[in-house]
């Protein structure tokens, strides 16, 4: 049996991956409110990937002297990263555009289209194998966001048009991470990634820069921070439990993020929205379990 088989690690695994899922809706929370205070998206943007950046870079840094050599900072596929994070800077603009109109719940929901995209893609660029009833649940997702977007019903917001365009970015970006996967460890991969995106969009600064109050940069800063925890706890959480297990568990951010928007903004997702989401993680939950014929991979 493999270490991460063990109950006590999934436990383990299941509680770094709540933890995220918990933290994760704070970003959106400083971003709605520093996009409404006149903050450009570009510069909440790049606080995200800056901090991010500085955040991991000790613990790339720790890894490159174990390694022996700095120079596993520096991807070695420089345009296939610097695409990867373009995608990423791509996404957290439409994102964080789209909380200026939309609560976040329902911005999330939009956005959570992400894995759907990501499983009908693999298949048709990467030629991943995908049975029947993952293509089912592929379907099954897109009928959740057409009962979230309604369209016909009402008119498709700006908001909700941007939302989906983060979806489908950051879907493009995990596409992509797969396709490079197996070269440099996930955290040096990380900083790689924020580093890239933080120096492109430091270029942008000088033309919409505005400088902040200093609520406003405790803001930035906590934005930032929040998301490097986040995501490390989630590389942690898939260091001690199988991705079939955990990959449910990121729709737990709806929750987190429905109870943040309702106590800060006053903002509660309607039934259609709700209904959408229960749509949807079905079919992430048909997604993540293993097909019948093979065992989910496991850390040996």
């Amino acid at each position: 049996m493999s270490l991460t088989a063990s109950p006590r690690n999934n436990l383990i695994g299941i509680a770094f991956m709540l933890g995220a899922m918990v933290s994760l809706p704070f970003i959106d929370v400083f971003a709605k409110i520093l996009g409404s205070s006149g903050v450009p998206i570009v510069q909440i943007a790049f606080a995200r990937m800056a901090v991010g950046a500085l955040t991991f870079l000790p613990f790339a840094l720790h890894g490159a002297a174990r390694a022996g050599s700095v120079a596993s900072l520096w991807p070695q596929q420089i345009w296939v990263h610097t695409l990867r994070a373009a995608l990423l800077s791509g996404a957290t603009f439409l994102f964080f555009s789209s909380l200026k109109t939309l609560p976040i719940a329902d911005a999330l929901a939009i956005f959570f289209v992400q894995p759907i995209i990501v499983t009908a893609l693999g298949a048709l660029i990467l030629r991943e194998a995908v049975d029947v009833r993952r293509w089912g649940a592929v379907g099954l997702g897109f009928v959740g966001i057409v009962v979230i977007l309604r369209p016909g019903m009402v008119a498709i917001s700006a908001g909700s048009l941007l939302a989906l365009g983060a979806g489908v970015a950051l879907a493009l970006y995990f596409l992509l991470s797969r396709w490079v996967a197996g070269g440099a460890s996930a955290i040096a991969v990380t900083f790689q990634t924020n580093m890239i995106a933080a120096v492109a969009l430091a270029c942008l600064m000088p033309w919409v820069w505005t400088a902040p109050s200093p609520a406003q940069w405790a803001m930035l800063a906590a934005l930032g921070a929040i998301a490097s925890f986040g995501h490390f706890l989630i590389l942690r959480a898939y260091d001690h439990a199988e991705a079939s297990l955990l990959a449910p568990l990121a729709y737990s951010e709806m929750i987190m993020a429905t109870v943040l928007g309702w106590l800060v903004f006053d903002d509660f997702p309607d039934g259609y929205t709700f209904a959408g989401v229960g749509i949807l993680i079905a079919a992430a939950l048909v997604l993540a379990w293993p097909a019948p014929d093979r065992a989910p991979p496991s850390k040996p």
